[in-house]
């Protein structure tokens, strides 16, 4: 289960910013954490990697991104208002009169989001969404000058939203999509290492996967490890609460366990390696059918090199890509020994390739 210091070092990760392009604060704490049982390292595009050598088995890599979606200073206004352009994939509706947290040269510099009030808004435009270019920060600066004392143009932030712990086991927090990846990754690398198999195992905590059209950090620490297999672990769709077709996207629940994609790119082997791990623990799980891509980092993973084993196990969030998302820590525990237990069943004698 997650120990109390488990939990104090996901705290700490998911209220540190770090958007993507941006990601070393929250990639130094990852680190620190992983330097206590595994061997870690940095590559130049932001990704953390931490391995625990096995006994002689192949190599499996398991990757959860480290970024979260963000805004960048684009232009500051002769009245020291700050404009910005998202990083990452936004709804401008939950931006709207939101607090901000810049990483300045000197610190944090916080704000808060203006907009038109509605009394000043005519009436034939109160009903239309607003967008990026109609908001600015406003950080209390008098002028341009003061703002830029503080600031500068390609300034990185997010919203100030720290982590809620509410009841039965939830938790609230911004950077849940997938910062929650990056520990689930570590803390599944943890247990392996407490009862090794002979696998190899690379934890990546994975750089510019939310704005990775290309494949991101995940698709070259897949090309820079001789990985038989790599386990993708991002979010996916909670679709117990109002408002979600569960025709379209399936039935998974807070707190129901891990979700295991199946079809796509996922390699049907690494599939029934999680599955298999999930049913001797006797740990819930629900499956997730993916007819084409995943729009996560398995996508970039399973074509490197002359290709990849790929599996992807996913936490259900709730009100992803706003300023509070929810899982549940059961789930993360879940996942954790999922992961672990597969990771213990690959030997030498595994073969990926579906006969």
């Amino acid at each position: 289960m997650l120990t109390d210091s488990s939990i104090v070092f996901l705290k700490r990760l998911l209220d540190t910013p770090g958007p993507s392009g941006f990601e070393a604060a929250p990639a130094r704490v990852w680190r620190a954490e992983a330097a206590a049982f595994a061997t870690v390292r940095a590559d130049v595009v932001g990704n953390s990697l931490a391995t625990v050598e096995g006994n002689g088995g192949p190599t499996i890599l398991l990757a959860g991104h480290i970024d979260e979606i963000g805004v960048i200073v684009t232009y500051v206004d002769e009245n020291g208002f700050v404009y910005f352009e998202p990083i990452g994939g936004w709804d401008p509706q939950v931006l709207v009169a939101q607090r901000m947290r810049f990483v300045g040269r000197n610190g944090d510099v916080f704000g808060v989001i203006g907009k038109k009030p509605i009394h000043l808004i005519k009436p034939e435009e109160r009903e239309k969404a607003s967008k990026i270019t109609d908001l600015w920060v406003d950080i209390g600066a008098k002028n341009k000058a003061e703002a830029l004392e503080h600031l500068e143009i390609g300034d990185a932030g997010v919203i100030d939203a720290r982590l809620l712990e509410l009841p039965n086991g939830r938790i609230v927090s911004r950077s849940i999509d997938d910062r929650i990846g990056a520990f689930v990754v570590l803390e599944a690398l943890r247990r392996y290492a407490a009862n090794p198999g002979v696998a190899r195992v690379v934890a990546a905590a994975t750089a510019q996967e939310e704005i990775g059209y290309s494949g991101g950090g995940a698709r070259v620490a897949a090309q820079s490890h001789s990985a038989a297999m790599a386990i993708a672990v991002d979010v996916t769709f909670a679709t117990d609460h109002p408002g979600v077709e569960k025709k379209e996207l399936g039935e998974h629940n807070i707190g129901g366990g891990p979700v295991l994609t199946r079809g796509s790119v996922v390699n049907p082997v690494a599939f029934r390696l999680l599955r298999d791990a999930a049913t001797k623990l006797s740990i819930p799980y629900s499956v997730h059918a993916a007819g084409r891509f995943t729009s996560t980092d398995a996508d970039a993973m399973h074509l490197t090199r002359e290709g990849v084993a790929t599996a992807l196990l996913s936490i259900p969030n709730r009100y992803m890509h706003s300023p509070n998302e929810m899982v549940s820590l059961d789930d993360l525990d879940r996942a954790a020994d999922v992961i672990a237990e597969a990771c213990r069943n690959v030997t030498n004698e595994t073969d990926f390739t579906d006969r």
